[in-house]
């Protein structure tokens, strides 16, 4: 799965294909016509209202798809900065920018596997610090042993 690029019309599409949903199903179901389901399919871009009832429907949570993005690509944020600006008492949710999903992490270890990216690179581009990678490494070598390099088994 490429984080950086994201078709969501293309995953909800191979989605809806995975679970055989019938169209009228679909259609019914998102209140719709078959030819505005064929755009969305297309589509790079769904309004949010959609994508939810998209999720709810094909019971996946495509949202998740871009919050990996920031997870990989957003810059983390200075807390401090952010604080001032926004002022303490913002009403919005606050959410940990370091954590990471089992997926990401798989998807990190398949790059270094792949050799599309090297360790350096990984550290450099996405500011995964080194230490976290190498404990991924690691701990996942057991699934990763037969497909990382052999400088990192």
């Amino acid at each position: 799965m490429n984080f950086k690029e994201i078709n969501i019309g293309k995953l909800i599409h191979e989605r809806s294909k995975e679970l055989e949903v019938d169209h009228e199903r679909i259609c019914k179901f998102l209140d719709c016509t078959e030819e505005e389901i064929t755009k969305m399919y297309t589509s790079e871009h769904i309004d949010t209202r959609f994508l939810l009832r998209w999720s709810k429907l094909l019971e996946y949570d495509f949202f998740r798809i871009y919050s990996q993005h920031l997870i990989l690509f957003a810059p983390s944020g200075n807390t401090s900065k952010s604080t001032k600006r926004n002022g303490n008492n913002s009403g919005l949710p606050v959410f940990r920018k370091n954590i990471y999903t089992r997926e990401v992490i798989f998807f990190i270890l398949e790059l270094i596997q792949s050799n599309e990216k090297s360790t350096f690179q990984i550290i450099d581009e996405y500011g995964i610090p080194k230490n976290t990678l190498y404990n991924w490494i690691k701990k996942y070598e057991n699934e990763f042993k037969t497909r990382l390099p052999k400088n990192l088994q």
